[in-house]
């Protein structure tokens, strides 16, 4: 979500490539080296491919062997792209799948370097080239598949790290719920407080924190009206014919392109995000 203006809940869905990756690289940088290692060992080990079953030399160290050149590449690659992870902020989904692809051919460069020396194979242009093409093309399916999944599970869990907060650029700023009621009584309230607000016949319901506890008020009027009143803070979010919610406020997400569940903060009651405003969600997707 960009508070500045160039989007908003009317803007189109931002391309995914562009998107925030929400995993840091320290979470996960060796694990991923260990296990690349040990599926390299499993498939030359177990399945024995590209004439690997002909070779008559002691197949379990040549094994451990690529699977020690793979680890060696993964280590070398993840530490020279530590430093971009830390310059480069956001880090996106094309930083991600970028990373993963380059890996990859990282990887089958050194062991194709290592398959050469063990069975004194030429290395030739042609061959390497073809080398390459079938990597790339194997690097795109696994760089897909991994970023998708990994992206989409996140996305599913945990809505709160992708939302860019305005929190603190609104702290002295007050909202009025205004109440039609002739001797109704206003609702003032700070923006930052605000949780939800649910259509209820004739009238609104406001949930919002009052002295740290969930409080709720009815006033007299229309969610149209709400949001008319509101349509400048642009958190100020309608993911429901009867729900608007302050997306300040969202600390988890369940589901998928139907809909959502979302939770905010402490307060019980879960908002449900309708099909038909799932994608203006996303466009808040930094």
């Amino acid at each position: 979500m960009v508070i500045s203006g160039k989007y908003s809940i009317f803007a189109p869905e931002m391309s995914i490539l562009s998107r925030k990756y929400p995993f840091p690289i320290s979470s996960h940088w060796l694990r991923d080296c260990i296990m690349y290692c040990i599926i390299v060992f499993l498939i030359l080990y177990l399945l024995q491919p590209f004439g690997f079953s002909m070779y008559q030399g002691n197949k379990l160290l040549v094994s451990l062997l690529f699977g020690f050149v793979t680890f060696c590449s993964c280590l070398v690659f993840g530490l020279a792209e530590r430093p971009l992870h830390k310059n480069i902020t956001p880090w996106r989904i094309w930083h991600e799948s970028l990373s993963i692809l380059c890996l990859i051919l990282f990887i089958g460069i050194c062991n194709f370097l290592v398959f050469s020396v063990v069975f004194s194979f030429p290395i030739t242009l042609d061959l390497l080239l073809l080398f390459l093409y079938w990597t790339l093309i194997i690097g795109v399916f696994v760089t897909i598949c991994s970023v998708s999944l990994s992206y989409y599970r996140y996305l599913r869990n945990q809505l709160e790290a992708l939302l860019d907060k305005t929190t603190d650029q609104q702290t002295d700023i007050t909202i009025t719920i205004h109440d039609t009621n002739v001797r109704g009584n206003d609702l003032l309230i700070p923006i930052n407080n605000l949780l939800y607000i649910e259509a209820q016949k004739n009238n609104v319901s406001v949930c919002y924190i009052n002295n740290d506890k969930i409080a709720t008020a009815e006033i007299h009027t229309t969610l149209a009206a709400v949001l008319d009143d509101l349509q400048t803070y642009q958190n100020i979010f309608q993911c429901h014919r009867s729900f608007v919610v302050n997306l300040n406020n969202i600390t988890s997400a369940q589901g998928n392109s139907n809909g959502y569940q979302l939770k905010l903060g402490t307060c019980p009651t879960t908002v449900p995000v309708s099909r038909t405003y799932v994608p203006k969600l996303k466009s808040f997707i930094a």
